[in-house]
């Protein structure tokens, strides 16, 4: 019996990335099913992943224990390393474990021209076509299924569960990010929530709680449920799952909204969906600041805005349409 053929497919960070990620796994398990396809990320990314029916193994980077873990992937003798990540650490490993071994490319040189010099080279194609391109070799073609997100059952957060207010029907808004730049400011949060005019969630982390309370105090709890902090993130996803529509600052639940087949209505301050993130395969709005000759001031952001106005997410307008949404009880 010939041995299957493996795959070390690596991905260390961060949430959104490693979702983008997702249709390379399926495709390829789908339409080389008789290969092994193993997944190397960080221990704190393993809830990603864990549940998707996709990867056969996952080896989780710790702090500490990569040496060992290198001597480990040694032995499994993969045949080929799909790298999603291509910085130096992937490098290393490549070089270590010495099998054929395809890179995605990140367009580090187009996407400096554009926050340094607003010179646009960068390609009208999205990150997930990108990586997707690393399996060409092998005639692995796009299905068209885009993103892919497995919540666990015990992680499945049950409508009853909700202040009655938000059980009948609720609007989702992550109003994390990874950095200040990315977020609005809180009062303009308020003026989106009452744009929506509809039970909304707000959903994040910890630090976001504070600018969660703001936009409650100011609207009420009929309409606002403050979830920051309160979820992990693969029960923020299936709030997510279960929302009507979802309200996005660039950020991992934006992809995990995408992967649900939301209506996404991004929200973009120093980033641009130029860069090739923005909502895949789902019906998406951006609202976004054109013009700005400071935009984009970085690929990833800062935790302040550099030139002190901030105007990419203060000068958002307002002005669109929201689909009509059924009345609660």
């Amino acid at each position: 019996m010939n041995k299957p053929v493996k795959f070390l497919i690596l991905r260390f960070s961060s949430i959104g990335d490693i979702v983008l990620t997702t249709p390379v796994v399926r495709c390829l398990k789908k339409q080389m099913p008789e290969a092994e396809i193993h997944y190397f990320t960080k221990s704190k990314f393993e809830f990603l992943l864990h549940d998707n029916p996709y990867i056969d193994k996952v080896w989780l980077l710790e702090k500490g224990n990569a040496k060992e873990l290198l001597a480990l992937l040694k032995k499994e003798n993969f045949d080929y390393i799909i790298d999603l990540h291509r910085n130096i650490r992937t490098l290393r490993i490549k070089w270590a474990l010495g099998v054929p071994a395809f890179s995605f490319e990140k367009l580090n040189v187009q996407k400096w021209l554009m926050t340094q010099f607003k010179i646009n080279h960068l390609p009208p194609v999205h990150i997930v076509d990108r990586c997707l391109d690393t399996l060409k070799t092998f005639n692995i073609q796009n299905d068209g299924e885009g993103l892919d997100y497995f919540i666990p059952s015990k992680d499945q957060v049950e409508l009853e569960w909700l202040p009655e207010t938000h059980r009948a029907s609720y609007v989702a808004y992550a109003i994390g990010g990874q950095h200040f730049t990315k977020k609005m400011p809180a009062p303009r949060m308020i003026e989106l929530c009452r744009k929506i005019n509809h039970p909304v969630i707000l959903l994040g982390g910890p630090e976001d709680f504070e600018a969660g309370e703001a936009i409650r105090n100011a609207l009420g709890n009929t309409q606002i449920l403050n979830a920051c902090g309160k979820y992990n993130f693969n029960q923020s996803a299936s709030l997510i799952q279960k929302a009507l529509i979802v309200f996005t600052h660039d950020t991992g639940l934006m992809h995990v909204a995408a992967a649900f087949r939301k209506k996404v209505y991004s929200i973009w301050g120093n980033t641009i969906p130029e860069f090739g993130m923005y909502p895949y395969r789902t019906t998406f709005e951006k609202l976004e600041v054109k013009g700005l000759d400071c935009r984009p001031c970085s690929k990833i952001g800062y935790n302040k805005c550099p030139k002190g106005h901030f105007k990419c997410m203060n000068d958002i307008s307002f002005d669109f349409p929201i689909p009509e949404l059924p009345q609660s009880n």
